[in-house]
């Protein structure tokens, strides 16, 4: 294999050519990632936005891995109940159907836009107007829709329907304002989002948080049930953080720290596997995808006893990895006994040692777009997995948690690999079985990431089809509560993996779970 500059795995074909033509123009992994972090909200409209939040795990060459929090925030006043704007609507998922709240007051305190910016400064050397200019040509040319996200349009199709500015966002080239959502095949062309591009390019993050992006939605927001006033944008931050770090068979993985709660809980049930030497056992087979799956039941077993939804701070995490608690788990798990959303990955590495590992959501979007700029606000006030002190009780003022779990891994032969998942609550089991795959079973990222999956959670194990029918049955006897997947699903998230070897050559894939390309350059 030759040596490239660069390599991306991304959940769109759009998305990954943006970083790839910001590679081969001279950009570094973190020029690549803004880039297709701007070209993901034109073509991944459903599942990335301006006005929702994420996070970037960045190894810069020669320096440690540092975490950048750009995610949500919980606005610094509740208003009253009677005054929000929030209800509920029903996302069909096809094997299950799941509610999510939306509306004005469904919004946090966004947090991309800043991220952009503190990036930039940071580890950049392209201008913001060549690192937007993909996004910007893909907005006003149009995007082809396929079938992926044609699929999730249609399971949040109530979402989209809300408002007409919503709906606009998934118009087809030339249709009408009274047309049904763009078929596979039909353009999509986003005109205001690429002059939104092109005003922040040029005026930089104040244009949304001081200026008249973000008058607009503080007005709107103040005027129709909201909850963001002009204080939560003014006073919002990026925060910077030393990533969770966890040792695995000799590798060093770098992930979320808390207060997110996925990284934390991807480091537990890797603790708790490493005594089981999983390469034992052949991949897929019984005494695998069990030990996979027991991993994943104590670790919501965790999560309900220790409540760490409620607070998770890295004093609590700490002692759930190093201290006695993580003992009494071990236990259990060596004894083998039975215990009765929107979010889309961005993966690069490039030739000069640089990794990026970014993870973005905006929810499923709260309905209202902000005028003028084609950007779809998030709905993270209503967001039943991050909300476990119940809608409308919220802390104020407080960095949400979040299960995405950007990460690192380097391998004791000295392989980079960089990986992280959307899918809600699926995105630690995503991300577990991946590494699962690659260090104990030495796997390349393809078969690393097209494995099937299985995902525990409220005393349910979710089996994705692939697993010999004898292994399915012998974990059905073990989990009498469970559904067998007929074929691969978003559900079991998309984990988008490249990797750098020691010889500092460059491979990837994108998980065909949620549409993922790789491409390098």
């Amino acid at each position: 294999m030759k040596n490239h500059r660069g390599i991306v795995a991304a959940g769109h074909e759009v998305t990954a050519n943006a970083a790839a033509e910001t590679l081969r123009a001279g950009g570094n992994a973190f020029d690549a990632a803004l880039a297709a972090l701007f070209a993901s909200c034109v073509a991944e409209p459903i599942l990335s936005s301006l006005g929702g939040g994420g996070f970037l795990l960045a190894h810069a060459n020669n320096k440690s891995p540092l975490l950048y929090d750009f995610f949500t925030q919980t606005p610094i006043n509740r208003p009253k109940i009677d005054a929000v704007d929030f209800y509920p609507i029903v996302a069909d998922f096809g094997t299950a159907q799941q509610e999510f709240h939306i509306g004005m007051g469904s919004i946090a305190t966004p947090g991309v836009v800043k991220g952009i910016f503190e990036v930039h400064r940071n580890h950049c050397r392209m201008p913001m107007e060549l690192i937007v200019q993909p996004a910007r040509e893909a907005a006003r040319n149009g995007v082809i829709v396929n079938s992926f996200q044609h699929y999730i349009s249609e399971i949040i199709s109530p979402i989209i329907k809300s408002s007409q500015a919503a709906l606009n966002l998934h118009t087809p080239l030339g249709g009408s304002a009274a047309d049904t959502l763009a078929q596979p095949g039909e353009a999509v062309t986003q005109i205001e989002m690429a002059d939104c591009f092109d005003g922040l390019a040029h005026e930089g993050e104040a244009l949304f948080y001081r200026g008249e992006i973000g008058a607009r939605l503080v007005h709107d927001s103040q005027e129709n049930g909201g909850c963001l006033t002009e204080q939560d944008l003014l006073r919002y931050e990026v925060i910077k953080r030393k990533p969770l770090a966890l040792d695995y068979h000799g590798a060093k993985m770098f992930t979320n720290p808390a207060p997110s709660l996925g990284g934390t809980l991807i480091a537990f049930a890797l603790s708790l596997l490493e005594p089981e030497k999983l390469n034992n056992w052949p991949a897929n087979s019984q005494q695998h995808l069990y030990r996979v799956a027991r991993a994943q039941q104590l670790a919501q077993q965790l999560r309900q006893e220790k409540r760490i939804d409620l607070h998770l701070d890295e004093n609590t995490s700490r002692e759930i990895l190093r201290g006695e608690y993580l003992q009494d788990y071990l236990e259990s798990m060596q004894n083998h006994a039975v215990f009765s959303r929107g979010t889309t990955q961005i993966s690069i590495a490039d030739s000069e040692g640089n990794l990026a590992s970014m993870t973005l959501s905006n929810g499923e979007g709260a309905g209202y777009v902000i005028p003028e700029t084609g950007i779809m606000m998030n709905n993270m006030l209503g967001e039943e997995d991050i909300n476990p002190h119940g809608f409308h009780n919220w802390p104020t003022n407080q960095r949400i948690a979040s299960m995405m779990s950007p990460t690192l891994v380097f391998s004791p032969d000295n392989n980079a690999i960089v990986t992280g998942s959307g899918g809600s609550n699926r995105i630690r089991s995503a991300i577990l079985q991946v590494l699962v795959n690659m260090v104990d079973y030495a796997m390349t990222a393809e078969h690393a990431v097209e494995q099937p999956r299985v995902h525990f959670e409220n005393d349910l194990l979710n089996i994705e089809t692939g697993p010999a029918e004898q292994v399915i049955k012998e974990l059905e006897m073990h989990f009498p509560k469970h559904r067998l997947w007929p074929e691969k699903n978003l559900f079991f998230g998309g984990a988008h993996t490249v990797i750098r070897d020691s010889k500092g050559r460059l491979s990837g894939h994108g998980d065909s779970r949620r549409g993922g390309v790789c491409i390098s350059v």
